[in-house]
């Protein structure tokens, strides 16, 4: 079910009425609705995938109580990789078989060897990724003894499958969501009135940025070998928005929906393309992953402890390994690690935590200095983006090569600018309200102009909806 759809905005309204006003007198009964209604909400695409949840979510739920339950350090040990094993199995399975079957075939070729092999007709369950991850956060909490485990089914049920951030996030730590499971919501107005603002802003970004941008990235990158560099390089500034607008606008939406029923889920971008290097934008950038890559994977493999060449190890290992998380193909690993090439400059030089601050914090203007690095950092960005969207390594180069021939320096026509003005709009936006958790936080604002605000955002999310596309979220894929 896509929130930027019919079928949700009849869903949503009715589950709130159920929460607050029919199934609000026990807490238990509360949670096993969301469970059902979140179980709704994802089997409205494929009702055959819910027995993986499940599966996926009892398997831990049982092995996190009995890894709790014992100090035998061989079998702590044996519950965790069985968890690790059969919950990255799975993901491996479904994402990954037909990519590793093809590589190996291809491996083979380039050696002159020809191998027959058969891939199979598999269907990628969407959101697999984040609650995969979800999970075994959960278990390997557990292990470290960082977490209790839960003896309540219902309410652990609930938190593998809160529909608002079940198919693509923020992936959250069992340690923030879990335990706000346990304890009565009562209805928050502010909190509601909050979360409304968020799901538009969030709508705003999807509806008006990222399917407006969507048919121009198609377009261009299709047709890549015919068009100037300087239209490429639209292309690739049009992609940033729209993945932008597309996955931010995703977290705004489910952020602000789980506020409507009493919960606080982790912010999963904080205003990216205002970073001034790529340190600080992989902080602001799909916060959730980035963080969950740190934890149970960087600092496990010793961080930034030890020799020169165990960091860069490291990093590079976690920037790849993020890539390929994303996707089944090699244009994903070449993002991921070409990111990690731009992070170690930074890492090396002990300059990646260098700005923790707002850029301009106070300040309506940045200097040109952070004019400069954000510049910078966007264009290393917009080149990353190239990867991510091409449909292979080849065609990567060929589109980067050609957006950095002497073509660049032409005018592109009208028709490829049409979109911007769009863009300007989020960008100016975004900067004046920086420093608040979402564009929309105006509540401290005249009446007039606040709701004045609201209607129009909203009459030109409603225009635009009728006149794009609705498209899936990117991020489904993943």
């Amino acid at each position: 079910m896509l929130f930027n759809s019919f079928h949700f905005a009849a869903f949503l309204p009715i589950v709130f009425v159920l929460y607050w006003f029919v199934f609000n007198k026990r807490l238990h009964v509360q949670n096993l609705l969301i469970v059902v209604v979140s179980y709704v909400f994802y089997g409205w695409w494929d009702w055959r995938f819910l027995f993986l949840i499940f599966f996926s979510s009892i398997l831990d739920y049982v092995i996190g109580l009995n890894i709790d339950r014992t100090d035998n350090t061989s079998k702590r040990k044996w519950l965790l990789y069985t968890s690790l094993i059969v919950n990255l199995g799975m993901l491996g399975f479904f994402k990954y078989f037909n990519f590793f079957v093809d590589s190996f075939v291809d491996a083979f070729g380039s050696l002159g060897i020809t191998l027959q092999a058969t891939t199979l007709q598999i269907i990628l369950p969407v959101g697999i990724s984040f609650y995969t991850f979800q999970t075994l956060s959960y278990t390997i909490d557990i292990y470290r003894r960082t977490l209790k485990a839960t003896d309540d089914p219902v309410a652990f049920l609930a938190f593998v499958s809160f529909f608002p951030q079940l198919v693509a996030g923020p992936i959250e730590r069992a340690s923030n969501l879990l335990p706000q499971f346990y304890v009565e919501r009562k209805f928050d107005t502010a909190k509601a009135a909050d979360g409304m603002r968020q799901i538009l802003w969030g709508l705003f970004k999807k509806v008006v940025i990222a399917d407006t941008c969507a048919g121009m990235v198609n377009r261009i990158f299709d047709n890549h070998e015919a068009l100037p560099g300087s239209v490429l390089l639209l292309g690739a500034v049009y992609f940033a928005f729209q993945i932008y607008g597309d996955f931010s606008g995703y977290s705004d939406i489910a952020i602000g929906t789980a506020k409507l029923f009493g919960f606080d889920l982790m912010r999963n971008f904080a205003y990216p393309y205002f970073s001034r290097d790529m340190a600080e934008f992989w902080r602001r950038w799909h916060i959730s992953l980035s963080t969950w890559f740190k934890d149970y994977l960087y600092i496990p493999l010793g961080g930034s402890r030890g020799t020169l060449l165990k960091t860069v190890r490291n990093t590079l290992i976690i920037f790849t390994v993020s890539g390929f998380w994303h996707g089944a193909n090699w244009t994903f690993v070449a993002w991921g690690f070409l990111n990690g090439l731009y992070f170690l400059p930074l890492l090396l030089g002990n300059k990646n935590r260098s700005h923790l601050n707002i850029a301009a914090e106070g300040k309506l203007l940045p200097s040109a200095k952070e004019v400069f690095q954000m510049a910078t950092t966007f264009l290393l960005t917009c080149i990353a983006w190239v990867f991510f969207r091409a449909a292979n390594i080849s065609q990567a180069f060929n589109y980067l090569q050609e957006m950095f021939s002497w073509s660049l320096f032409t005018l592109p026509s009208q028709e490829y600018l049409k979109y911007m003005p769009w863009i300007l709009v989020l960008v100016l936006i975004e900067w004046i309200q920086r420093e608040k958790a979402h564009p929309l936080t105006i509540e401290t604002t005249p009446v007039l102009v606040r709701w004045s605000a609201y209607f129009l955002v909203f009459f030109i999310v409603f225009k635009n909806f009728f006149t794009n596309n609705a498209n899936d979220f990117i991020y489904f894929q993943f």
